[in-house]
């Protein structure tokens, strides 16, 4: 059972899955402070670098199966033309409606 992206809780999060679905990389950096931090089973990446690689140019998608902590943490179907489809953990950090740092990894 998935939420759809409409029903999400976290206006801000809501929008960062809807630029991703869409491939919307102009949208989805909008959503992102200047100075936004991210990180991939637990290590540190290049939020750009590897935004591009894993979601933008291998068509990254994600399917909601459940949220908490407000909406700014999510168990997802992840799926991509590089890795296929995994079950992903996400956790965002928002502040003024800007994403400063999200978390993933494998749930």
């Amino acid at each position: 059972m998935t939420i759809a992206v409409g029903k999400l809780s976290d206006p801000t999060v809501r929008a960062v899955v809807t630029a991703i679905n869409a491939g919307d990389r102009a949208a989805f950096s909008e959503l992102l402070a200047p100075d936004a931090t991210m990180s991939d089973d637990g290590s540190d990446r290049d939020l750009t670098d590897w935004t591009e690689r894993e979601i933008f140019s291998s068509h990254g998608h994600m399917d909601v199966e459940r949220e908490s902590d407000g909406g700014r943490g999510l168990v997802a179907s992840f799926r991509n033309d590089t890795w296929g489809e995994m079950r992903t953990a996400w956790h965002f950090e928002v502040e003024h409606g800007k994403v400063t740092r999200f978390e993933t990894g494998q749930a």
